[in-house]
């Protein structure tokens, strides 16, 4: 007859065990599933700067020569379009972005230009490792390059006379 009161008693002391088990487990839970989350937009944060390279090159591929007299060159004016391109299309979470425009002048019909996007990430694992008292770096920086090669482009010969009728194939 007594075995209904133990019950009754055993089952108050435990409602308790549960509160503290879920206040234990639930930051563990809650950071383990953020990392990879953090790692993803890391990733994304990587291919936007990848689009917005790609973006400028394709943008630069395109200008004309304003530089000099016959032969022309690519002057300052026409990085500064493609450098402007990049930065406004990189992602807002990076710091210290950093964007470098190449211009390679190769044989006839075979010039490209290269563009270099950079930014620094912050993964919010290394501030949450920081405040355990971990050694690890402030961010990670993300660098995409792409090239691309003019179509259907002036040569470089004195006159500009022989224009690139075809696309040359690599």
């Amino acid at each position: 007859m007594n075995l209904p009161k133990k019950n009754k008693v055993k089952s108050k002391n435990q409602r308790g065990q549960s509160l503290v088990e879920i206040s234990l487990i639930t930051p563990i839970l809650l950071i383990a599933l953020y990392i990879p989350a953090d790692f993803g937009v890391a990733l994304f944060m990587g291919n936007l700067t990848q689009n917005a390279a790609r973006e400028g090159a394709r943008i630069g591929s395109g200008l004309q020569k304003t530089g000099g007299s016959a032969p022309k060159y690519y002057s300052s004016t026409e990085g500064d379009t493609v450098r402007t391109a990049v930065t406004s299309r990189m992602p807002a979470a990076l710091t210290n972005k950093s964007v470098a425009v190449k211009f390679y002048t190769g044989t006839t019909c075979m010039q490209f230009i290269e563009v270099t996007a950079q930014g620094d990430y912050n993964f919010f694992l290394y501030q949450l490792m920081r405040l355990f008292g971990a050694t690890v770096n402030n961010s990670v920086t993300i660098s995409r390059t792409t090239q691309m090669r003019y179509n259907y482009q002036p040569s470089d010969d004195a006159t500009n006379a022989t224009l690139c009728s075809t696309a040359t194939v690599l």
